[in-house]
């Protein structure tokens, strides 16, 4: 009797291994990033990598901006690797300061690793020129040499904001650059250029999913 019940125990248990065995790859993938190819922020989930390709077909487009160190620096900076990006400006004394901090929070963090790029545009370059951002950035007490902060023509930078970054998510592209740019969102862009995530950079708790959200995305092939 204790045999049988020992062999049933048995058989249950090895049952419930190989049960867990075949689910674990599930919930992986469902652990993937979702993409967003279009202004709403409809997150896209995909888990067969071969589709991305067809399915995603928004990217962030060119760009070329003088830096606050005044070197021109253009989409080269990001092939290949992950950035955040955010639009700010320096005489702002609402959002933008309190994204700055908590956006050094996550650079802190990875200040180590190469393979991420902040890049900081500037809604107002008319007014935020090289030496202007250079000083905001040594204010700011922000030494990681990934961490770029971005002035040029006021439409361009506001015309990649909007039809590139999706930086305002509820009105997207239909704005055009006549009308002033201000939001608290960064953005997360992974090595593709293709947008993955959103956060709202006012928020400091924000900041603990874009870390992880980073780290998921360095696992990524």
């Amino acid at each position: 009797m204790y045999r049988i019940v020992f062999l049933l125990l048995s058989s249950f248990l090895i049952i419930s291994c190989n049960h867990s065995k075949k689910q674990e790859p599930n919930i992986k993938e469902a652990l993937a990033l979702p993409y967003y190819n279009d202004p709403t922020f409809t997150p896209v989930f995909i888990q067969d990598t071969s589709r991305v390709e067809n399915e995603i077909t928004h990217t962030i487009g060119d760009f070329e901006f003088l830096n606050q160190d005044s070197v021109l620096v253009n989409q080269d900076i990001i092939e290949s690797k992950i950035h955040v990006a955010n639009f700010i400006f320096t005489s702002c004394g609402s959002i933008c300061p309190v994204m700055t901090d908590h956006l050094k929070i996550v650079s802190d963090s990875l200040q180590k690793d190469n393979s991420i790029v902040f890049l900081s545009y500037s809604v107002t370059p008319w007014i935020d020129t090289p030496s202007v951002l250079n000083a905001y950035k040594k204010n700011q007490g922000i030494t990681n040499t990934n961490w770029q902060f971005l002035t040029g023509k006021k439409s361009d930078i506001y015309t990649l904001a909007r039809q590139s970054y999706y930086a305002e998510e509820d009105i997207g592209f239909s704005r055009d650059s006549t009308e002033f740019l201000h939001t608290e969102h960064l953005i997360l862009v992974d090595k593709t250029k293709r947008i993955r995530g959103i956060y709202n950079g006012t928020v400091a708790l924000d900041m603990t999913a874009l870390i992880n959200d980073i780290r998921t995305l360095q696992k990524e092939r």
